[in-house]
């Protein structure tokens, strides 16, 4: 755990965008990394471990669930293709042993869901790059895309084979997040003003990347504001899928 994060009162439940803590409510701008991206209880994947969970098919059994989720993929980024890990360091040994990468997990290329289009043409240059999906639960796979004209090298690792349970809901999940650009697009005009003046801020989309320096100062400052901020500053901010006025207003004014 991050040593900010242990900042952060106990949560005791979290709903959307929000964080309930012993002390309060919270906006969550972290989102797990991006993995909550549509809340932190989207209900599609609540029915998704509901109604796989009740099969019983918890081991890591080979099913069909695989296969939809990669057809899931293959919607998201259709010009790939992909590995399946069982966790980011499992992907960075490989990358790394098969010399795909002498570089830090930091620097590889991450594609994040409703990028600018300029980051995403930049992102398309790379002949591999790690999805950010909106799974914000346990045992959830990570995903090594690649161009499938180049192939991986062969020594790469045995691929795993995952719980259709886990894998049902992660494609649930990569519908779910086909199924709403309008996230990409949320109506914040006074965020957006006062991120125009403001230079030490850079946003992409509906991606706000902060100052590095005197980073914990910062988080300190967003915290006492009600507003989570990654524990991290290599990660970005990410705007929540709606604000209230009051809510946008406090915002706007930490951005400052």
């Amino acid at each position: 755990m991050s040593d900010l994060l242990r900042l952060v009162p106990q949560v005791l439940r979290a709903r959307g965008w929000r964080l309930y803590t012993k002390k309060g409510r919270l906006i969550d701008l972290w989102q797990y990394g991006g993995r909550a991206i549509l809340g932190h209880n989207p209900p599609g994947l609540i029915r998704a471990f509901k109604n796989n969970g009740e099969r019983g098919l918890f081991a890591p059994f080979p099913h069909f669930a695989e296969d939809r989720f990669l057809k899931a993929l293959s919607a998201l980024l259709p010009e790939r293709s992909f590995r399946l890990y069982d966790s980011e360091a499992s992907l960075y040994r490989d990358m790394h042993a098969a010399g795909l990468t002498d570089q830090s997990p930091s620097t590889l290329p991450m594609w994040r869901p409703f990028l600018t289009r300029e980051a995403q043409e930049t992102l398309q240059t790379d002949s591999v790059c790690i999805p950010v999906l909106p799974c914000a639960f346990p045992g959830a796979p990570v995903v090594l895309a690649f161009d499938p004209v180049g192939g991986l090298p062969e020594k790469l690792s045995p691929e795993r084979v995952f719980s259709p349970v886990v894998l049902a809901a992660a494609a649930r999940c990569v519908y779910d997040l086909l199924a709403v650009p309008e996230r990409g697009n949320p109506q914040f005009h006074t965020i957006f003003h006062v991120l125009e003046k403001n230079t030490l801020w850079k946003r992409q989309g509906i991606y706000l990347y902060a100052p590095p320096a005197h980073y914990e100062v910062l988080f300190r400052r967003f915290l006492e504001g009600g507003f989570l901020l990654p524990p991290s500053p290599e990660e970005p901010a990410i705007l929540p899928g709606e604000l209230s006025p009051g809510e946008e207003a406090k915002l706007a004014k930490l951005l400052q």
